[in-house]
């Protein structure tokens, strides 16, 4: 992609891709919070007559187009950035997926077709992955960037392995599951075992520990509330095991079973979250400042 080119996309459309949204508008001027710095009010504006932004904040007024806010944004060159932006504008069409049932949703499980795996490399999906407070190290352990291929059309999304191939797929708009659809087990040969509905919660515990040293333990990732009742010999072949699921009806009945077969080995964790969805929702609404504090209880 050439300078040009890339000045040419609409920078509301970009920053909205990044996850920033305007605080206020007023007129043809979008006022966001800073993309570049830490701020309570609003002083970056784009110009959508000129597609140019403006920074008030930071001592005094920085302005510029697409291309430059990119390198300050992505801290690289413009050669690297175009490279980003080609890597994006080649890839995807937005995968927003619309309301729907469990049986549409399984049906257009088994119409994904994966067509390619690698690192995680796109700007758009490692943004995704700060929104949701997961280190960008971590995510790269353990997952990967699927591309995938759903009625003619080709998409990617942020790709958790299963144990049968398949992938948890998960982007800024979607939720899906590529056949065959199962569970993780990440064995490290322990006793203690820790349950997860989804990877983010997963990566989210993983996070926790990114600067301490965490408890041995086999993990895992449901991927779907669907398969506890056929994971429980696995749990069951375990000492201990910690249930961090989510807090909804669902999440009551699994942990209810669990309970009622063995209220000593299995273990609701979901006190350190109970205001909150589940362990993610908590880490990127709450947990940051609190989880030093928090983290002897995981």
């Amino acid at each position: 992609m050439k300078i040009s080119e890339a000045n040419a996309k609409d920078m509301v459309e970009f920053l909205s891709k990044l996850g920033y949204e305007p605080a206020r508008k007023s007129g043809q001027h979008y006022w966001y919070l800073s993309p570049l710095r830490e701020e309570k009010t609003p002083s970056f504006k784009v110009n959508l007559k000129l597609n140019m932004w403006y920074d008030f904040g930071g001592g005094g007024k920085d302005h510029g187009d697409l291309v430059n806010f990119g390198t300050r944004y992505f801290n690289c060159s413009v050669k690297e950035f175009l490279s980003k932006m080609d890597d994006y504008y080649r890839h995807i069409t937005p995968h927003i997926l619309q309301p729907h049932t469990n049986k549409a949703k399984e049906e257009k499980d088994a119409e994904i077709k994966v067509t390619s795996v690698r690192s995680l490399t796109s700007f758009a999906l490692l943004n995704y992955l700060k929104k949701r407070k997961i280190p960008q190290h971590i995510a790269q352990r353990y997952c990967q960037e699927v591309n995938y291929e759903l009625k003619g059309k080709m998409y990617y999304s942020i790709g958790f392995k299963n144990d049968a191939g398949g992938y948890a797929l998960r982007n800024q708009y979607v939720k899906l599951a590529s056949m065959p659809n199962t569970s993780t087990f990440i064995n490290n040969g322990e006793r203690d075992l820790v349950v997860f509905e989804g990877f983010f919660d997963f990566l989210s515990y993983k996070a926790l520990y990114a600067k301490q040293q965490e408890p041995p333990r086999n993990f895992l990732i449901l991927n779907s509330t669907s398969f506890f009742k056929d994971k429980l010999p696995i749990m069951h072949e375990h000492r201990k095991v910690h249930l961090f699921i989510d807090n909804d009806k669902t999440g009551d009945n699994c942990m209810g079973m669990a309970l009622a077969l063995d209220n000593t080995k299995f273990i609701d964790e979901r006190n350190l979250y109970k205001n909150y969805n589940d362990l993610n929702d908590w880490l990127v609404n709450f947990g940051l400042s609190q989880n030093q504090s928090n983290r002897q209880h995981l």
